[in-house]
């Protein structure tokens, strides 16, 4: 499981946009699927996400 999570940072890192492309429309189909009903929550915790991916939020 350890290579598996070291792989996977690694991979954030080194393409550290596309990770925060996918993290905001994961976040934009949840709260299509709530009818905005959880957005400031959905938002808040796609911020976090890629605040912690690579080099941080690219894309807004």
């Amino acid at each position: 499981m350890r290579d598996f999570m070291d792989k996977a940072k690694d991979f954030a890192n080194k393409h550290d946009q596309q990770v925060d492309q996918g993290l905001k429309k994961a976040g934009e189909m949840a709260d299509r699927r709530t009818g905005g009903k959880y957005k400031d929550q959905i938002d808040k915790g796609v911020d976090r996400a890629q605040a912690r991916t690579g080099e941080g939020d690219q894309v807004r």
